[in-house]
């Protein structure tokens, strides 16, 4: 029964996963293919790096503009099917939304009158339309529509694409049109999502009493509020410390350098919003140690496959990628991309936190994790140049994660299968044919190679669900190492 009752978890959460891969994968192949297009059309890399400053920015202010209601939202209406309580959850944020958005227009008006900031009303309509897409996607999974979901973060970046060609390439407008482009697609996306969902014609009541909700979700979320700030600083404060040391162009350069190595991220991102719903449907179920122990371990083993794979594939591609004034960026592909694998086995153990509704303990390991962070970043910056800040990026996440693996022990406790060592072992040696292969068809056997030793350090269990065979034997913690 336990066996049956496993690989009917595994397989509802790997149809979850095929369904936000899809979703995502095809949104971020997208953004992808927009990398080489605007590094050709924005000729000047302090432009772009501008841009990159920008959007950072507003990715900071997004916690506060939404008071973090996506993480809420999505718990809340997750442990329900009752229409009336979703009615009051989507009402309630709604307002919230629209009154954030009303105080942050004051601010934004108040700034330009006192000292004016370049592009400020693109970045307002920006930050404005990601607040909106960014609670409301989360109103989809939680009433059971993944499907719109993944449809949505497809179109987004479709229509950012075609947005970006009429206003980047056509109308020649640089860093305007990407603003335009951004702010127009997901203004899109929420058009189709309301077309499909309906979810302000059919959840949205304005005379309904919201008050309790309110109190339960802005519980949820607001501790969640200076953790989402501290992991902007932890992720994004290099930019600042590079751009105020090194300069725009340098940080244009950099900025490349994350865009792809966010797709790694992104593509964690697929796993753990699967893992997300299946860890909360299943944090007290009795075997929650065992199975919570082989989705851990097969994780280890997809993200480095994930990481060679890719960092070595892009690699090869990569003169033709990128113009040349940003070619530079590639050194710094690797161990950005190692930064993006920590930071998703750290969101892993997150969702402890979420599954116990005890959000207020996020903050110390990430208050640490911040202050080492700006030190470093403002010590080595100045003595190593961009690899300061890269180094930092890593340590700062190895410091979260071990307090992480120390923390987690009072929600689940984790098992680390032997096997598991060859992936984390090909993470870690790999970065040395990354620097010193030259040649493509030596990085492309030493990629399928390394790719190969850490699909054997997967589970079998999760070999198995991944290769489409039922398992026949009992899934414990002595079969599955």
């Amino acid at each position: 029964m336990q066996s049956r009752d496993t690989h009917s978890r595994s397989s509802k959460f790997l149809k979850d996963l095929g369904i936000y891969a899809i979703g995502n994968l095809g949104a971020k192949v997208i953004t992808f293919a927009l990398i080489p297009l605007y590094t050709y059309f924005i000729h000047d890399t302090g432009d772009f790096g501008y841009f990159d400053l920008c959007f950072t920015m507003i990715t900071l202010l997004l916690s506060f503009s939404s008071l973090q209601l996506r993480d809420g939202t999505f718990r809340f209406m997750l442990e329900t099917t009752d229409e009336s309580r979703w009615s009051a959850i989507v009402t309630f944020v709604y307002r919230t939304l629209t009154a954030n958005s009303l105080i942050f227009l004051a601010i934004a008006c108040l700034i330009q009158l006192v000292s004016p900031v370049p592009y400020m009303w693109y970045c307002y309509a920006l930050l404005v339309v990601m607040t909106f897409y960014e609670v409301v996607t989360q109103v989809a999974r939680g009433v059971g529509r993944n499907k719109e979901f993944a449809v949505t973060g497809i179109l987004s970046s479709f229509a950012i694409a075609i947005y970006s060609v009429i206003f980047v390439v056509m109308l020649d407008m640089g860093i305007k049109g990407i603003f335009i482009a951004n702010v127009l697609a997901r203004a899109t996306a929420l058009l189709y999502l309301e077309l499909k969902i309906k979810v302000l014609a059919k959840y949205f009541k304005p005379g309904i009493n919201v008050r309790e909700v309110g109190r339960s979700l802005l519980r949820y979320s607001i501790p969640m509020m200076p953790m989402a700030l501290c992991w902007w600083v932890a992720g994004c404060s290099d930019r600042w410390f590079i751009t105020h040391y090194l300069g725009l162009e340098v940080n244009g350069v950099y900025a490349v350098a994350t865009r792809f190595t966010g797709l790694i991220f992104t593509m964690s991102f697929i796993y753990y919003q699967a893992w997300q719903e299946t860890a909360i449907l299943q944090y007290n179920s009795p075997d929650r140690d065992s199975f919570f122990s082989q989705m851990f371990n097969g994780y280890l083993g997809v993200l480095a496959i994930l990481l060679v794979g890719y960092a070595f594939a892009l690699k090869i591609f990569y003169p033709i990628l990128v113009a040349a004034q940003y070619r530079e960026s590639l050194n710094y592909v690797y161990p950005l991309g190692v930064s993006s694998v920590l930071c998703a086995v750290v969101f892993f153990f997150d969702l402890g936190y979420q599954c116990a509704k005890d959000t207020k303990r996020i903050m110390p390991s990430i208050v640490c994790g911040l202050i080492f962070n700006l030190v470093a970043n403002y010590l080595l910056v100045q003595w190593f140049g961009v690899w300061g800040p890269v180094t930092v990026s890593i340590l700062t996440y190895v410091i979260i994660l071990v307090w992480r693996l120390h923390d987690m022990k009072r929600y689940f406790k984790l098992a680390f299968y032997p096997r598991t060592v060859i992936a984390v072992a090909v993470i870690v040696v790999s970065a040395v044919p990354f620097y010193l292969l030259e040649a493509w068809w030596l990085l492309m056997c030493y990629a399928v190679v390394a790719c190969l030793l850490a699909l054997m350090s997967l589970p079998k269990a999760t070999r198995d669900d991944l290769l489409g065979r039922l398992p026949h034997k009992k899934i414990a913690p002595n079969n599955i190492k």
